[in-house]
C-alpha cells in the first residue's frame, strides 16, 4: 500500500481487502467529501472508490467514478482496468476491450489488465487471442490466483480439459483456503486401505454434473473407501442412482466422516485426468425410484383428464413441457450471483413457446423467488404448477420422467433432466458458462441436451425462437 495515502484512504483499502465492501465505500465517500489533494491523488481515490462500487454491484456508479478518475488522470492504468471491469459486468464487451487496451498502452506489464482483457475477447469469440493473452498474464505474474483461474476458464471453454482442470485448482487460492479441507488432497493416486471424502462444491447443479465421476473412482482396483457429502435435497436421488456409493448428508457445523484424503467433487476431473473424450456417462446416469415415478405418473394422468386443461378441438395428446426460467440467487458468492442475473429471465419470456405450440401443456419446474410467476402465465400458456408437492430432487426427477421435454435456463434442473437422459433444450446467456464450451449446440457432458446461446447480451429472442422450432419437431414426432 502506498505510504502517502491519507489514513482514511488506507483504512478504506484495508476494509476492501478484507471483503468489507460497504464499510470501505462509506469511508471512501467520506474522504471524497473532504479531500483536497492533487488531481493525481484524487484520481487514485476515485479509482479505488470505483473498484469498491463495482464489488458492491453498483455498476453505473462505478462507471461514473472510474470516468471521473480518468478525467483527472488519463494516464492512470489501474483506472482503465477498473473501467474495463465495470464495462464487462455491464456486458459491454467491445468497450471493455477498448478500456483494457488503454490500460495496456500505458502499462504493458499490467497482468490483471491482460488477464481481464483475455476474458473479454474470449466472450467475443477470439479464442486464440484470449489464450495467448492469458499465457502472457500468467508469465508476468505466475503466482496470481486470479490470472491463473481466468486462464483455466478459457482453457476449459476451449475444450483443453486436462490442462484446464489442472489450472482450475488455482480457484482454491482465490477463495483463500479450502473450506473444511483438513486432510491431503487426493490427486488420483492409489489409496487402497484408505478413505476418500468427496465434498460438495458450488450449487446443486455442480454436484449433479460431477457426481458421474464417483463410479470411475470406486471401480478402480487401487481405490479404497469413498464417502461423498451432499446436501439433503439430493440424498434420495443420488442414493438411488448410485446404490454402490456412500452418501452422507452435509450439515453446517457437523463433523466430517473419518477420512484420510479429501477432494471437492469439482476437482475429480483433475484427479482422474479427464479429457473431452473421456467424460463418462454422457447418455445419462441418474434414475428415479419407481414408486416416486409412479406417483408422478398418476398426477400427470389426472391432469390429462382435466377438460379445463385440454384443447377441445385437438384429439392428440399434448406435448408435455417442463419449464425453468430462473436460477437460484447464490447471494453468498458474488460471481455466482452476477451470473444468475444474466442466466435468469421471467416466465413471460417463454410466451412464444405457447404461441408456437397451442396444444402443449406446460409444467412449472421453477423453485424459488420467481416460482409464483406460474400463477399468472402469459396469454395462451396452459401451465400446471405442482411444485408444492416437490420435496426434493427425487420428486423433481419423478415429474420430469413423465414429461416429454424440458426447456430451461442454465440451472440445476437442466443438469437433472439431462442426467436422467431426458430431452433438454437449454437457453444460455451470452457469456455462457465454460462447461458449455463455444460455438456448439451439443455438449460432451449430456447427449440429450441442446444448447442455444444468446446472440446479444440479455436478448433471449434467438434461443426462444430455436426452442420453438425444436419443440414443433418433437411434437410432430410424438404425435406421428
Amino acid at each position: 500500500m502506498p505510504t502517502d495515502l491519507s489514513e482514511n484512504h488506507k483504512q478504506a483499502l484495508n476494509h476492501y481487502v478484507r471483503g468489507q465492501i460497504l464499510e470501505a465505500i462509506k469511508i471512501f465517500e467520506s474522504e471524497l467529501a473532504i479531500s483536497a489533494g492533487s488531481a493525481k491523488d484524487q484520481a487514485i481515490l476515485l479509482n479505488n472508490y470505483a473498484a469498491a462500487l463495482n464489488k458492491a454491484n453498483r455498476f453505473d456508479d462505478a462507471y461514473k467514478a472510474a470516468q471521473k478518475a480518468l478525467g483527472l488522470d488519463p494516464r492512470l492504468a489501474d483506472a482503465w482496468c477498473n473501467l474495463g471491469n465495470v464495462l464487462t459486468q455491464l456486458q459491454r464487451f467491445p468497450e471493455a476491450v477498448a478500456a483494457y487496451k488503454q490500460c495496456l498502452d500505458i502499462d504493458g506489464f499490467h497482468a490483471i489488465g491482460i488477464s481481464n482483457m483475455a476474458m473479454a475477447v474470449d466472450v467475443l469469440g477470439k479464442e486464440e487471442l484470449a489464450l495467448n493473452l492469458h499465457k502472457m498474464a500468467v508469465k508476468l505474474d505466475p503466482e496470481n490466483e486470479q490470472t491463473r483461474t481466468n486462464y483455466a476458464l478459457s482453457l476449459l471453454k476451449s475444450g483443453h480439459f486436462e490442462e484446464g482442470f489442472r489450472e482450475y485448482e488455482w480457484r482454491w487460492t482465490t477463495y483463500l483456503k479450502r473450506k473444511g479441507m483438513d486432510r491431503p488432497q487426493w490427486k488420483g493416486e492409489p489409496f487402497e486401505g484408505k478413505t476418500l471424502l468427496v465434498t460438495t462444491e458450488g450449487g446443486y447443479g455442480d454436484m449433479l454434473q460431477f457426481c458421474r465421476f464417483l463410479p470411475q473412482i470406486t471401480s478402480s482396483p487401487h481405490s479404497g473407501a469413498v464417502c461423498t457429502t451432499v446436501r439433503a435435497p439430493l440424498l434420495r436421488l443420488l442414493r438411488h442412482s448410485f446404490p454402490d456409493q456412500v452418501f452422507t448428508e452435509e450439515k453446517e457445523g457437523s463433523a466430517s466422516p473419518p477420512h484420510d484424503l479429501q477432494s471437492s467433487v469439482m476437482s475429480l476431473p483433475f484427479a482422474l485426468g479427464t479429457t473431452i473424450d473421456t467424460i463418462p456417462l454422457a447418455g445419462g446416469y441418474l434414475s428415479v425410484p419407481e414408486d416416486i415415478k409412479e406417483v408422478w405418473r398418476k398426477r400427470v394422468e389426472e391432469d390429462l383428464k382435466d377438460p379445463l386443461l385440454l384443447q377441445k378441438k385437438s384429439k392428440k395428446r399434448p406435448l408435455l413441457i417442463g419449464l425453468v426460467w430462473a436460477g437460484a440467487a447464490h447471494s453468498e458468492v458474488r460471481t455466482a450471483e452476477l451470473a444468475n442475473r444474466r442466466r435468469s429471465t421471467d416466465l413471460g419470456t417463454f410466451a412464444p413457446l405457447a404461441q408456437a405450440l397451442p396444444n402443449a401443456l406446460f409444467y412449472s419446474l421453477q423453485i424459488g423467488d420467481k416460482a409464483d410467476q406460474a400463477g399468472y402465465p402469459p396469454s395462451g400458456m396452459r401451465i400446471i404448477d405442482r411444485t408444492t408437492q416437490i420435496k426434493d430432487f427425487a420428486d423433481t426427477a419423478g415429474l420430469i420422467a413423465n414429461l416429454d421435454v424440458v426447456v430451461a435456463v442454465d440451472t440445476s434442473t437442466a443438469h437433472l433432466a439431462a442426467g436422467l437422459g431426458k430431452l433438454v433444450i437449454m437457453l444460455s446467456r451470452y457469456d455462457q458458462c465454460w462447461r458449455w464450451m463455444k460455438d456448439r449446440i451439443d455438449t460432451p457432458w449430456y447427449k440429450s441436451m441442446t444448447i442455444y446461446q444468446q446472440k446479444q447480451p440479455f436478448d433471449w429472442s434467438y434461443p426462444i425462437n430455436r426452442a420453438c422450432r425444436d419443440l414443433k419437431r418433437i411434437s410432430n414426432l410424438i404425435s406421428s
